[in-house]
């Protein structure tokens, strides 16, 4: 199960690279040419492992089970996931019947291009045994990744109690706004791509533009490893994704035979859980040989696990799509394709992408918002937001909704879309919103509002008129809104309202926390301190090992100790309360360390800690990372881009980190579909290998 069947063909049509060119722009951004899809697919395949190839093996490591070779520990709790997940059996099953055969010989010129780079370059190859790659392996990755984006990581750790540690950062949200001419000043379209997620790792974003005589010619941003574009513009039409907070996993607690080992109850008859010993394998000092042999469980419901607190006897069951969908890398394949609203619509109608908001709008006057994912039709009668009976067929759920019965929003009268993982009942003005009268409670879409959403709010609605400078302020707003929500859960109002008098230790900190104007420009002395006690709550509720914070009542104590927390670590590193955010929050990569604003759960979102060696300081490891703000005129496409660091990950690479100081200053950088402006003012123009 560890390893893609030997029979297998990596590459059933030889790709040549001389049909492939790849352009490398001012920014190293790679332009991608071939005369047909597949050849693209090499050249993406070469062009990334140029840029990251560390990262792209990490994800297929995990994919094929091999992760605990490098990784240790933390390599094979993924490992054992992978298997338990069974995302290779479900790949093996279905591939042949479930893949078009365009897009095996898509996926099968992707491994060729990557099995291509890492034969030229061994010596950069991690893994000797993780070589080659096929098809099956990069739809693994898929099931993986898409399983962990949908929450599986949460609800695995929830029944292990953090046993199973993450592989992958844990995905933090993501904003999509899109107006049409009803909304704008001219008549033009706009749309922002902003997404928040880990700035490096396997869930970090990678910038290419792939063309092809066959239909391809897309701009925008993937990870390391995809095949495709997950999210850009093709110039006809653009898309964004954010993550969306759906009911998407159910969990089932056995009703176990207490007389017969690994049997349980369904329908009234005592069953037989699967059982098998999976292999992990990792290497001791890095190069003794070791494997270690753990159990793994199946119900009728699908992946088991033995709990580790109270009755030993506790097993719980997981469902889910994500792990029963194999063409969610096709679906986006054609959504990159995509001309038009109805060819997306086509592309939508596959259903195989598992989860993720999407915010589309094209230059045709389009817009349209959805809730997508891969929604069980559930029976009634039952809280399938907690643990459920896992003894009857009738929490069996074996189909998924249509499209749609999904909350989705098309051309609303008002102009404007958005969606900043907020409920999908408030993506547009509220006369126009998907209506919760009527839907199917048991799909558990959330009902939540949060900052980011407020702001919008406030900004948008006294604004009928926007420019594209207008839609770039409000892409790039710092403020939170006028009344704060929850941030991770937890409640910072109450800092808020403390009186100085009372605490006369902190009364200096809470009266500049009192009076913060909610703005965290570089600049704002006042949201340093709120950004640090926040930090400290949610470190001292974190040990309370609290595992739904938004249920938990704290005293006024535990926000006392938070600024007393914040204050001290002020005053040990900065000698002073005074200090500005820039100095305190920092973009940092290899010798570059430069300020940075925005703050959790701002429309400009950022996420920081502590670092080694950061004297005090905190570092961005999350939030604004890859962002592409699209322009529809009437004539043309106009397209803004920035990433976190830059275009390669390669610390020789000049551009390693060439973007940092557009991205610092919320500036961008102007990409183009032009293949003669691209060519004209290319840095390198060459084949892959």
């Amino acid at each position: 199960m560890l390893s893609a069947n030997e029979s297998d063909t990596v590459c059933a049509n030889i790709i040549n690279p001389d049909s492939v060119t790849i352009v490398r722009d001012k920014w190293g951004v790679p332009h991608i040419y071939g005369t047909t899809d597949p050849d693209v697919a090499y050249g993406l395949a070469w062009a990334n492992a140029e840029d990251d190839f560390q990262t792209i093996q990490e994800t297929y490591l995990a994919a094929k089970g091999m992760a605990g070779l490098i990784k240790g520990k933390k390599g094979m709790a993924i490992d054992y996931v992978v298997q338990l997940i069974k995302a290779q059996d479900v790949v093996n099953a279905k591939y042949e019947k479930d893949i078009s055969p365009e897009f095996k010989q898509y996926l099968d010129a992707y491994a060729q291009g990557l099995n291509a780079y890492a034969k030229l370059h061994h010596k950069e190859v991690l893994c000797k045994k993780l070589f080659p790659i096929n098809s099956k392996d990069i739809l693994t990755a898929y099931v993986l990744s898409f399983s962990l984006i949908c929450k599986l990581n949460d609800v695995l750790n929830e029944i292990n109690k953090g046993e199973i540690e993450p592989y992958f950062t844990q995905v933090i949200g993501s904003n999509g706004i899109a107006m049409n001419s009803t909304k704008t000043s001219n008549g033009e379209k706009f749309l922002d791509i902003n997404s928040h997620m880990p700035l490096e790792g396997p869930l970090s974003w990678y910038e290419a533009h792939l063309v092809s005589k066959d239909g391809l010619n897309v701009l925008g941003g993937l990870f390391p490893g995809g095949v495709s574009i997950f999210c850009g513009t093709n110039g006809n039409i653009g898309w964004g994704h954010t993550v969306n907070s759906v009911d998407f996993i159910d969990v089932y607690q056995l009703q176990m035979n207490p007389k017969e080992k690994y049997q349980y109850y369904f329908d009234g008859v005592s069953t037989d859980l699967e059982v098998k010993k999976v292999k992990l394998k990792t290497q001791l000092l890095g190069f003794i040989p070791l494997t270690v042999k753990k159990k793994a469980f199946w119900s009728k419901y699908g992946a088991t696990l033995k709990s580790k607190k109270g009755d030993k006897n506790m097993f719980f069951s997981i469902r889910y799509g994500a792990n029963m969908e194999i063409r969610g890398a096709e679906e986006w394949y054609r959504m990159n394709k995509a001309q038009n609203f109805t060819q997306f619509k086509e592309a939508l109608q596959m259903q195989a992408l598992p989860c993720f908001n999407i915010i589309y709008a094209d230059k045709f006057d389009t817009i349209f918002y959805i809730s997508n994912g891969l929604v069980p039709e559930r029976a009634v009668g039952y809280n399938w937001r907690k643990v459920l009976p896992g003894n009857t067929s009738n929490t069996l759920w074996t189909k998924f909704h249509k499209l749609d019965d999904i909350p989705q929003v098309l051309n609303p009268s008002c102009g404007y879309i958005f969606n900043v993982n907020n409920s999908p009942f408030e993506a547009t003005c509220e006369k126009e919103n998907f209506k919760i009268d009527g839907y199917d409670q048991t799909m558990g879409y959330e009902l939540i509002k949060n900052n980011r959403s407020c702001r919008v709010e406030e900004l948008i609605k006294n604004n009928d008129a926007f420019t594209f400078e207008d839609f770039k302020e409000l892409k790039y707003d710092l403020k939170l809104p006028d009344t704060i929500l929850n941030i991770f859960n937890l409640n910072l109002e109450e800092i808020f309202n403390m009186d100085p008098d009372d605490y006369p230790k902190i009364a200096d900190a809470l009266r500049l926390i009192q009076q913060w104007d909610h703005v965290s420009d570089m600049e704002s002395i006042e949201a340093s301190v709120v950004l640090l006690s926040g930090y400290y709550l949610k470190k001292l509720v974190d040990k309370k090992n609290h595992n739904d914070i938004a249920d938990v009542d704290l005293s006024e104590k535990i926000y006392e100790k938070s600024v007393k927390k914040a204050k001290k670590h002020l005053l040990k590193f900065f000698h002073t309360l005074v200090v500005p955010l820039g100095d305190l929050q920092r973009l940092v990569r290899g010798d570059d360390d430069m300020p940075l604003a925005g703050f959790p759960d701002v429309l400009a979102a950022m996420y920081s800690k502590p670092y080694k060696h950061g004297h005090g300081r905190l570092k961005a490891f999350a939030g604004e990372s890859y962002i592409s703000l699209v322009r529809f005129g009437k004539d043309s496409t106009e397209i803004e881009t920035v990433n976190a660091y830059g275009a390669s990950n390669n610390p020789n690479s000049k551009h390693y980190n060439d973007q940092m100081e557009l991205y610092t200053h919320q500036k961008t950088k102007t990409m183009t579909l032009n293949k003669n402006l691209i060519f004209k003012e290319a840095e390198r123009i060459y084949n892959p290998e």
